[in-house]
């Protein structure tokens, strides 16, 4: 899942959402200066990782991408479910979209000096270009991925991924929605239980 998809699943809990979004920037178990729902959100964060990885239905999703992308296939499975998250918001969340996504923004800058450096580094170009209110539109799933085969320095071919997620726009959709239930259902459990 990408950055819509872990802040939406920590619930109302900023701490967690705070773990949840810069667990990609934290090498390792270098995380115990954080306090501890920081912490929970970043061992959270890793928990949806491995389930999402392990998933039937997410591999099913990667096998339509991978003759092409590689092992870029699961990158571009994030962005693709993150798209159809923000585009059926109102299935997921009474809060609009935007009200949702300015609340991230301003929590994040709120507390940018706890933030890794690497979370610190894309934070301005998350919120300059409303990277999680635009995953929505085709435009704004285009826009990430042209970003992401710039990082790759092109190799990835990230940027022709959308075509693909217009030749099986349905098929993913599908999946995202069936995979994104057990998920929610996942996170509820572990957020209740365990962490």
């Amino acid at each position: 899942m990408n950055f819509l998809a872990h802040l939406y699943l920590s619930g109302n809990n900023t701490d967690l959402m705070i773990g949840n979004f810069i667990a990609d920037h934290i090498k390792g178990n270098k995380f115990s200066h954080f306090k501890e729902e920081i912490q929970k959100g970043i061992l959270l964060h890793r928990q949806i990782d491995t389930f999402t990885d392990a998933h039937p239905i997410v591999r099913k999703s990667k096998r339509r991408l991978h003759e092409r992308y590689r092992h870029y296939d699961g990158v571009i499975i994030d962005i693709f479910y993150d798209h159809f998250l923000a585009k059926n918001w109102n299935t997921y969340s009474e809060i609009p979209l935007d009200v949702y996504v300015k609340s991230v923004y301003k929590l994040l800058e709120d507390n940018f000096d706890i933030l890794p450096e690497k979370t610190q580094e894309i934070l301005p170009y998350l919120t300059k270009y409303n990277w999680l209110y635009n995953y929505q539109f085709a435009k704004g799933i285009q826009e990430v991925l042209n970003g992401m085969n710039k990082r790759t320095k092109g190799i990835s071919q990230m940027n022709l991924a959308s075509e693909d997620l217009l030749i099986h726009y349905q098929l993913f959709e599908e999946d995202f929605t069936l995979f994104f239930k057990e998920l929610r259902e996942y996170c509820n459990s572990e957020i209740n239980t365990t962490i």
